[in-house]
């Protein structure tokens, strides 16, 4: 997400903060290419206009023309402009209400809604420990009950039954009377989505928030349609006052113009995105956060949180204090790979680290196959427990045995071999206080990993 508006600032203020001071002129100039990386990334005219007239004031001030390092403050500045227009901060969905509480969520076909009703009852039910009920309204689309059940028994998720030719209030009311039997925390409701916002579809739509009477009425939108995302939710907005908005398929968007925009333009929150297709892909959006990684810092925090998620607290500590030691073992490299997998690859790990786009294109430069990481797993899991401890021992005929038990060429052993020992050097030198050089993967080890 953000790739390219990324690049684009870290040029402009790459050339700022080379300058021993600015000047008026040099700020103006930033500006206007600042202006023009916003247009790029799809970020609606009047957004990037409101935006840059609010920098400049503070930009082109006396503090910073004297500051010794004016470059650095000007991208302070644009960071603290760029929060403010994202949200200001993180805003929880509102569960604030007597069981069931209801969530209407609504979008056009399209968008990921239904998807995305799935995400959220995962969501609340892992983050917030609260039982939820999926009750799919759309009865217009041929099998949208039936595709929502399927995701509900997929992942354990109650559902509501499907009972054939009943109109969307009677369905509705219908689900608020089974959610009190069943216990039921949270009911999500999934409106029918439609091709275009019409009249119907809003008289539906605040029939059923009139009797459901929801804590939020949710829009999921495509950030990958860019400004047309952002004028369906302010007609959404208009017509049925929305609470909030969730953002589908900001993993496939290099622009991010949706997510500038969409705060300013209705008014509303953003407070989840979606960053991919699995179940547990939703999260909640931090504008502080996002801010950072526009502007190339990473966002080492969410990384931590993601790292540490399904984690056993226990295995954590263990595997922590070895490291510190520099003791680094074929089971850690293990542990490792298995995470890294479950976040989504080294490609989304590294998305979140500071200078991540010069890694990314270390990474494409250096032809990285992300499917090492699936051969590197097999291999370690064909090993002895002894082998994975004290790998030295790996002889030519316990490589050939290795071989045959994953199915890979010897050639991808030796190059998990060489991968291992740069690994656990690397770990060895940490562990003693010396660093690894930030911004880049040594090349050494680079090359290992194609």
């Amino acid at each position: 997400m953000f790739e390219n508006l990324t690049n684009r600032l870290e040029n402009i203020f790459s050339k700022l903060k080379q300058a021993p001071s600015l000047t008026k002129e040099q700020v103006d100039i930033g500006l206007v290419e600042i202006r023009q990386a916003l247009l790029e990334a799809d970020v609606s005219l009047q957004v990037t206009k409101n935006f840059i007239e609010r920098v400049k004031p503070k930009a082109i001030g006396q503090e910073i023309i004297e500051s010794t390092t004016p470059g650095q403050m000007v991208v302070k500045i644009v960071n603290d402009e760029l929060i403010n227009l994202l949200g200001n901060k993180n805003e929880e969905i509102n569960l604030k209400s007597s069981s069931p509480v209801s969530l209407l969520i609504l979008g056009l076909q399209g968008s990921g809604k239904t998807t995305t009703s799935a995400k959220l009852a995962h969501f609340i039910e892992k983050k917030f420990k609260k039982k939820t009920m999926l009750v799919s309204l759309d009865v217009y689309r041929p099998a949208a009950q039936e595709q929502l059940k399927i995701l509900a028994d997929n992942n354990d998720i109650l559902s509501l039954p499907i009972v054939q030719n009943q109109q969307p209030s009677e369905i509705a009311s219908r689900a608020m009377n089974t959610a009190n039997l069943n216990g039921a925390d949270v009911i999500i409701f999934d409106t029918a989505g439609r091709t275009q916002i019409d009249l119907p579809m809003m008289t539906e739509v605040k029939q059923i928030k009139s009797l459901v009477k929801p804590t939020e009425t949710i829009l999921v939108a495509d950030s990958l349609t860019g400004q047309i995302a952002v004028n369906v939710a302010s007609e959404f907005d208009k017509a049925v006052n929305i609470s909030s908005i969730i953002l589908t398929r900001v993993d496939g968007d290099g622009r991010g113009g949706a997510a500038l925009s969409m705060k300013e333009v209705t008014g509303k929150p953003i407070k989840l995105m979606g960053v991919g297709e699995k179940i547990d892909e939703l999260e909640s959006f931090h504008p502080e956060r996002i801010a950072k990684r526009i502007l190339g810092m990473g966002d080492i925090v969410s990384l931590v949180e993601k790292a540490t998620k399904d984690l056993d607290e226990k295995k954590l500590k263990d595997t922590e204090a070895q490291l510190k030691e520099g003791i680094f073992t074929m089971e850690n490299y293990l542990s490792q790979l298995r995470q890294m997998k479950k976040m989504g690859g080294m490609g989304s790990v590294m998305s979140m680290l500071p200078g991540a786009n010069k890694i990314k294109q270390q990474m494409e430069n250096s032809s990285f196959d992300e499917k090492m990481l699936s051969d590197n797993e097999a291999i370690i899991l064909s090993m002895t427990p002894n082998e994975r401890e004290n790998p030295k021992i790996i002889s030519g005929s316990r490589k050939k045995r290795i071989a045959t038990g994953c199915g890979l060429d010897i050639s991808k052993i030796n190059k998990l071999l060489k991968q291992f020992k740069m690994m656990s050097d690397m770990m060895k030198k940490m562990s003693k206080g010396k660093g690894i050089p930030s911004g880049n993967i040594p090349d050494e080890l680079l090359n290992q990993l194609k």
